[in-house]
């Protein structure tokens, strides 16, 4: 994943950053009365602005991120072969839980907003700007700093902490997805294939979500 390597002052910057931003807008929200859906979109794009701006100033090599030019197009092919088996294998375990008289679609439901415009809305920060955000913090900056004391305490602190940002919902599909995206992100080296299994993830689970398949809720 290249020489460079996340330092630890980068990494209290930019956790510090991601802090007050969650902090500062969840204050602003209040005063412009922003709905939960908008604050969490304008919040998780500025995340990510400001976590990118840090890193090209104190870094510089996107590689230490899991980002260099040279693992885009490798990223994006193995993301897309990664969340094809990650499919295949949910479905293996809804089909056991199924069999065993539960009902899975019941476990990843996730409730929509109402209108298409929202539904829309949601679709774009739940499915892209926070799973790109959330990938940048989670994998590369947590996981790529916590991995110089070895992949397996890196795996599990980092999805500790990627569970405890889901709570207080039980995050079983959190902790689950985050081992997967950590354990690819570590075997192939570019962040792009977590987030695009990430991504494509949580917009199957949402797509599942609609109206039109309550026929299995």
């Amino acid at each position: 994943m290249g020489s460079a390597t996340i330092s630890l002052g980068f990494l209290i910057a930019s956790l510090a950053t991601v802090v007050l931003v969650e902090v500062s807008m969840a204050q602003l929200a209040q005063w412009f009365q922003l709905s939960r859906l908008w604050m969490l979109c304008i919040t998780r794009a500025i995340q990510l602005a400001a976590v990118l701006s840090l890193f090209a100033l104190m870094v510089s090599d996107w590689q230490a991120l899991g980002l260099g030019r040279d693992t885009w197009r490798k990223g994006l092919e193995k993301g897309l072969i990664w969340s094809a088996g990650f499919a295949v294998m949910a479905g293996l375990l809804f089909l056991g839980i199924f069999m065993a008289g539960q009902n899975p679609f019941l476990i990843i439901r996730t409730p929509l907003p109402s209108g298409p415009a929202q539904q829309v809305l949601f679709f774009g920060v739940g499915g892209i700007i926070a799973p790109i955000t959330e990938e940048v913090i989670f994998r590369g900056l947590i996981f790529g700093y916590l991995r110089r004391w070895g992949f397996m305490a890196a795996l599990f602190i980092s999805t500790a902490f990627f569970a405890v940002l889901h709570l207080p919902t039980l995050p079983v599909t959190q902790i689950v997805g985050g081992m997967v995206f950590a354990i690819a992100y570590h075997i192939e080296g570019s962040l792009i294939v977590p987030i695009v299994i990430h991504m494509l993830g949580n917009l199957a689970i949402f797509s599942l979500s609609l109206p039109f398949f309550n026929i299995f809720w």
